[in-house]
């Protein structure tokens, strides 16, 4: 009787321990599922959560409910992919990738990019066209990042060092790294092209890792050497040295300072250009994704050799990636600095780079990496969506207060808007000393159309929902620009057909070259041409912004957007 009672009593606290376990892990799925307790989760949030399930990879049902996964995302819930982020679906459960993840199939990837006819002479078929703009400017591009990952010093310790690095160090990930900036005064004053960018900086031994290094495979890595293409010229001299950055006793006496926090170290871009600047962001954004962390208690180091003041006019960015105020090379100034961690990411100005140099297939758009990009920064900067009505386009008509690319006859063109009368028409300036960045965010983001003469500003069009069209009234000459940045955000993109329609305010003289130029000018457009572009691409916002207001106009289908999303 004794023994019967003992099995039991085993038996009982079994069954008990296994409704404990299946109650965690029904709870952990409630976290992110259809109920009433379950939330949404933007696709950044989702980037956020499988990237902490580490090794993750597409279709692997490992992933359970222990107690470590319970601020994870099961990767078998039942979601789709709409425009304002992730909602539960009926049906089969699905597994869903970016798609750069091993074993991640085709079916499974999160956004699928939109291609139309005809496919050829690009491809033999949409599909391969459509993988070829993947591959090109989406996730795909970071997926060849991803592959092309080597080991250039090896850690043969737990304490030791490790370089790793895609081809010709485009990005790099390192751990335990030694940087000896004692001479950092000394090395500022060198002479050099780019002040901010100094090459060979370092002497042997100032800057490395214990680790097993391959030299002949570094110094192949060479081909793009160039301040905002690499990372060769500041890790040329990088070399195994004789004691250990990683290990206690070795700190004492080798590292004025440990830098135990991940760090990002990363050359700029030009920070008083939203295009340029927002080329830094959106490869920051691309090297989480390959580095599998966006983790926000980082500290972000501006790699600059100079001294020099950095004007950056959209600082607020910068919250979106990290919690910690941005830092400069010259903060180490005198001192030994070993890094825990390091991550040396893709640059802005990369040949056949992610957004700037970025080549598209034609015919194809909406990148799942640039919309997830903007999902990303939205929320992080508190951006939101006002409530707006589905029978009413907001306008935005960017003005330019600068000499050359002003609408001489604006106020005439937006006398002609605000006689439609389902349109709302607003003039901004976007003048950062007079409309705080933010606010120029949120104003954008409440935009149905965005328009505005070529130039830096139309970057908004990152910002603006999915629904919503970007009208280059006048693209200078340069018809590549922001129609592609467009496509690959996603958003409809139209300009100026008829040249005969627009008149130069004086002939377009380029102030070095002395050559006609396009930009260099002001310009007078027909009203009725105008009114007709405008009228015409609002019909369309109008339909897609229905779709998304009430989407059972479809049937419960998302087909509004122009990214086609699983």
């Amino acid at each position: 009787h004794a023994m019967m009672e003992c099995r039991i009593l085993i038996h009982f606290v079994y069954v008990v321990c296994c409704l404990v376990v299946l109650r965690a892990c029904l709870a952990l799925q409630d976290l992110d599922g259809c109920g009433s307790k379950r939330r949404r989760h933007d696709a950044s949030t989702v980037a956020a959560l499988m990237w902490k399930i580490p090794p993750y990879e597409a279709g692997d049902s490992g992933v359970g409910c222990d107690a470590s996964d319970q601020e994870h995302l099961c990767p078998d819930l039942e979601l789709e992919v709409i425009s304002e982020g992730l909602v539960c679906v009926q049906g089969a459960p699905t597994k869903l990738c970016w798609g750069y993840e091993k074993n991640c199939t085709k079916e499974q990837r999160l956004f699928v990019p939109n291609c139309e006819d005809p496919a050829r002479p690009w491809a033999t078929t949409l599909e391969e066209k459509g993988e070829q703009f993947w591959y090109q400017g989406d996730f795909g591009y970071v997926k060849q990042v991803v592959d092309s990952l080597m080991e250039l010093c090896a850690p043969q310790a737990l304490d030791d060092s490790s370089l790793r690095c895609s081809t010709n160090l485009r990005l790099c990930t390192a751990t335990n790294l030694y940087i000896d900036f004692t001479r950092f005064r000394e090395m500022s004053q060198k002479e050099g092209k780019y002040k901010m960018f100094l090459e060979d900086i370092f002497n042997e031994g100032e800057i490395g890792g214990h680790c097993k290094f391959n030299s002949e495979l570094h110094h192949q890595q060479g081909n793009n050497k160039s301040p905002l293409q690499s990372w060769y010229a500041e890790l040329e001299q990088f070399a195994p040295l004789h004691f250990k950055p990683g290990s206690t006793a070795d700190q004492e006496q080798h590292c004025d300072q440990v830098i135990s926090k991940p760090t990002v170290f990363i050359k700029l871009d030009a920070g008083v250009n939203m295009y340029h600047h927002f080329c830094d962001f959106f490869n920051l954004y691309a090297s989480q994704h390959a580095n599998g962390s966006f983790d926000d208690d980082i500290h972000i180091v501006m790699w600059d050799t100079s001294y020099r003041l950095y004007g950056d006019l959209f600082p607020e960015t910068w919250r979106a990636f990290s919690r910690h105020p941005l830092k400069r090379l010259s903060d180490f100034e005198g001192k030994r600095m070993c890094f825990r961690n390091a991550l040396f990411p893709l640059l802005a100005r990369m040949m056949r780079g992610l957004f700037y140099n970025t080549y598209l297939v034609p015919g194809c758009q909406g990148s799942g990496l640039m919309q997830a990009f903007t999902k990303h920064l939205l929320p992080r900067l508190d951006i939101t969506q006002e409530q707006s009505s589905p029978e009413q386009v907001r306008v935005t008509l960017l003005s330019r207060s600068s000499k050359h690319r002003r609408i001489v006859n604006q106020d005439e063109l937006v006398n002609a808007m605000k006689t439609v009368e389902y349109f709302s028409v607003k003039v901004v300036d976007y003048k950062y000393r007079v409309y705080p960045y933010l606010d120029q965010l949120q104003s954008t983001h409440n935009s149905d159309i965005f328009m505005g003469m070529h130039g830096a500003g139309l970057t908004h069009l990152l910002f603006l929902p999915d629904w919503a069209a970007v009208f280059e009234i006048y693209n200078t000459e340069d018809p590549r620009c922001y129609k592609d940045l467009a496509r690959l955000r996603g958003v409809q993109y139209i300009t100026w057909e008829k040249d005969d329609k627009k008149w130069e305010d004086a002939p377009g003289i380029h102030p070095t070259m002395g050559t006609h130029h396009a930009k260099f000018t002001n310009y007078t457009f027909d009203v009725e041409e105008f009114m007709r572009l405008v009228t015409g691409v609002a019909q369309q916002v109008l339909e897609r912004k229905r779709a998304h207001l009430n989407p059972q106009l479809l049937g419960g289908e998302q087909q509004h957007s122009s990214t086609a999303h699983r």
